[in-house]
C-alpha cells in the first residue's frame, strides 16, 4: 500500500524516532526526507505554513530558535528556515493535503484510521 506519506525530520531527533517506530509497527509505507541531507523546497515549506502556520511550524524550544537574535525570532520568513531547517518541529508527516506537525499518537491514529 502507497500512500504517498513522507516525513519530513532528522534521523537522530527523538520525536522523530517515535513517528518512525509507529509507522512500521503499523506497516504503513512511507518515504523518510532527512532535511539535514535533503534541504526541504521552498514549495514544500511554503505547503507547509499554508497548512499549519508559522506558530506550529517553528520549534521555539529548540536550541536553533534559542541563538536566533530578537530581530529574527520576530521577523521569521522562508530563507531563514530554508537556511536553518531545524527550526521546524519535528516530525512533519504528509499525506496528501495532510499536514501533522509532532508525533502524536492518538493524532496518527486517526489520521491512518482505515489505513492500518
Amino acid at each position: 500500500m502507497n500512500k504517498s506519506i513522507k516525513v519530513y525530520g532528522i534521523k537522530n531527533c527523538d520525536t522523530v524516532k517515535k513517528a518512525i517506530v509507529y509507522l512500521n509497527d503499523c506497516g504503513i509505507d512511507y518515504q523518510f526526507i532527512d532535511f539535514r541531507r535533503n534541504p526541504i523546497s521552498q514549495q514544500v515549506l511554503k505547503k507547509m505554513v499554508e497548512s499549519v502556520g508559522w506558530e506550529l511550524l517553528i520549534n521555539k524550544r529548540s536550541t536553533t530558535y534559542r541563538s536566533l537574535s530578537e530581530k529574527e525570532k520576530s521577523n521569521i520568513d522562508y530563507d531563514l528556515v530554508l537556511s536553518l531547517p531545524t527550526l521546524i518541529k519535528r516530525p512533519v508527516l504528509i499525506q496528501g493535503e495532510n499536514i501533522m506537525v509532532g508525533f502524536n499518537e492518538q493524532q496518527y491514529d486517526k489520521l491512518f484510521n482505515g489505513a492500518i
